[in-house]
């Protein structure tokens, strides 16, 4: 059990930098690359951003680890301890210091998801219960979600655009997720009903509209805004819709299910702090600005080599 404590954290702690180093590297893009391949193609490119991606591999494989010597629901809340390492590293980064307000948040988001996951405790589940219809049924729910956070982004202010971007590619991500363990299901049958499977092949478009979508939001706000609302979404969506199509069974009954739902309030109230705090919303004029000089830097060489 110590083992797998200090691999989950150490994964934690993998996945914070890699979160800044994406963050850093996908903030300062111009913003007519936001939701555009061109963001993809210039971010592989830089050696911050791949040693970020490089950090997050390793990071899973310390989960794996870790899950190979502990329970689910002890790894999966210690792997949530990343927020308290990734927002004030960035802030720190950016020369700039976290107040009560901004601590409050992240801790409330870092417990509250830590809670609400050792209370419900998903276990069990088929995948092969999942019938085309339940299928259908989730990737259209996933749909409306991704396609309601983009929409709602058009009405709210610059920070809250970036958590919408991020709550729609956690959405993605957490499908991401089911498709994945529907995926290992099918390998255990041999190489044949995996690549005959349809779900194969739409993990892999998820994979990479996933990992736009949060580039994106890394690219239009600082990590206060996005990487809590990321790891807010994944494991919901993941958990709900593993639930409906699965099968899994949630822990319930007094007091499991009220301390879940105190977890996830306290998760929303952690957001909602963070998402209206003035050091956060300076984090983004901050960010706003390095995007603008970037911008007008890569004009001018353009301009250059015209010449």
């Amino acid at each position: 059990m110590f083992v797998a404590v200090v691999v989950a954290l150490a994964a934690g702690a993998c996945f914070a930098l890699a979160g800044v180093l994406q963050q850093r590297s996908a903030g300062v893009r111009p913003d007519r690359e936001w939701m555009s391949w061109q963001l993809l193609w210039h971010l592989v490119r830089q050696p911050m951003w791949l040693c970020g991606i490089g950090l997050a591999v390793l990071a899973y494989g310390f989960q794996s680890l870790a899950l190979a010597f502990g329970p689910l629901s002890l790894v999966q809340p210690l792997i949530v301890c990343e927020l308290v390492f990734a927002v004030p590293l960035s802030a720190r980064l950016c020369r700039t210091r976290l107040g009560a307000r901004e601590w409050f948040g992240t801790l409330a988001v870092t417990a509250g998801l830590a809670t609400a996951l050792v209370t419900a405790r998903p276990h069990g589940g088929d995948p092969a219960v999942a019938d085309l219809g339940r299928w259908a049924t989730a990737l259209g729910a996933v749909a409306a979600t991704v396609a309601g956070a983009l929409l709602a982004r058009r009405f709210v202010s610059p920070v809250w655009r970036a958590s919408c971007m991020a709550l729609a590619g956690g959405a993605v991500m957490g499908f991401q997720s089911v498709l994945l363990a529907a995926t290992v299901a099918r390998m255990e049958q041999g190489a044949g009903p995996v690549f005959s499977a349809w779900q194969t092949y739409l993990l892999v478009v998820a994979s990479i509209a996933g990992l736009l979508l949060i580039q994106s939001a890394f690219q239009e706000g600082p990590l206060a805004a996005t990487v809590t609302v990321i790891d807010t979404a994944e494991p919901l969506v993941a958990v709900v819709v593993g639930t409906a199509l699965f099968g899994e069974a949630l822990d319930i009954g007094w007091p499991v299910t009220a301390l879940t739902v105190v977890g996830v309030a306290a998760t929303v109230v952690g957001i909602v702090c963070l998402d209206t705090s003035a050091v956060v919303a300076a984090l983004h004029e901050q960010q706003a600005a390095q995007r603008r000089a970037s911008s007008v830097s890569e004009e001018a060489r353009g301009t250059g080599r015209q010449r």
